[in-house]
């Protein structure tokens, strides 16, 4: 991949091992010459985080509860010490407990409804108002990820698609309000995955088969394309772009029923 993000810095939010999106982007913006910071939560995804951090070049890492203001705030004013503007940021953080990713949205509790809107989606905003101030002078990119039990009824996907409905809101919204500043605010929404949030969802290898089966490519999204489309959205390519849901599923979005050998 070419240079496309050469000179730019932006944080990467939520990598939680080699295999998880977050990675994935983070590698394709290493590869197109960006310079990356990093956010864990916990000693142990520090542990797994520093050694790839360290595989891009990037010595920066800051432990970070995004339900908690006091550590939002250390840790982006750690980042602004370090850099005092980026060029983007990735948030790919999301959460809602597993007993409540099966069974019927029914009977999602009112606790665990209110956690997984808290970090699935209101995060996002908590992150935009504190990545603003440090992109207001040469505009920036924010990109988060959706998923598309958003706006179809996925099973065993429940509150979460609840939780990525309001994401995508807010991604609108925060465009808009961002737009006059040159930021833009994009979401991806790519296909079932190979990755430990998606090993959470129940049947999540059966439905990775129904779309590796049944998407007009005959594939799932891979973790390069994804970052490719991450890439672009932050690159100059993507200067008139903000305000999207971009889908990086193989085109299963499109279908209304499976393909008539998969009835």
């Amino acid at each position: 991949m070419s240079k496309q993000l050469e000179g730019k810095r932006g944080l990467i939010m939520g990598v939680a091992n080699d295999r998880s999106i977050a990675w994935g982007i983070a590698k394709a913006m290493a590869e197109a010459g960006a310079e990356l910071a990093f956010t864990y939560q916990g000693d142990a995804f520090g542990k797994r985080l520093e050694p790839l951090a360290a595989s891009v070049g990037s010595d920066f890492m800051v432990d970070v509860d995004v339900t908690d203001d006091a550590s939002l705030d250390a840790a982006f004013e750690q980042l602004e010490a370090r850099w005092p503007t980026i060029d983007f940021v990735v948030h790919a953080i999301a959460f809602s407990d597993k007993s409540e990713l099966t069974g019927r949205f029914l009977n999602t509790s009112r606790a665990n409804f209110k956690h997984s809107m808290d970090i699935s989606a209101y995060s996002f905003i908590e992150v935009a108002r504190r990545a603003h101030p440090m992109m207001v002078e040469n505009g920036g990119t924010l990109l988060t990820l959706t998923y598309l039990g958003s706006n179809r009824v996925v099973p065993n996907y429940n509150v979460m698609g609840v939780a990525k409905a309001a994401l995508e809101s807010a991604t609108r919204y925060l465009a808009n309000d961002l737009g006059p500043d040159g930021i833009r605010v994009n979401a991806i929404s790519p296909g079932p995955m190979k990755t430990l949030a998606g090993a959470a969802i129940g049947g999540a290898r059966k439905t990775y088969k129904h779309t590796d089966q049944n998407a007009p490519l005959r594939a799932n999204a891979t973790l390069e394309a994804v970052g490719g489309t991450a890439v672009y959205l932050a690159s100059e390519a993507g200067a008139c772009t903000s305000g999207e849901i971009i889908r990086v599923d193989g085109g299963f979005h499109v279908l209304g029923m499976p393909q008539q050998d998969h009835l």
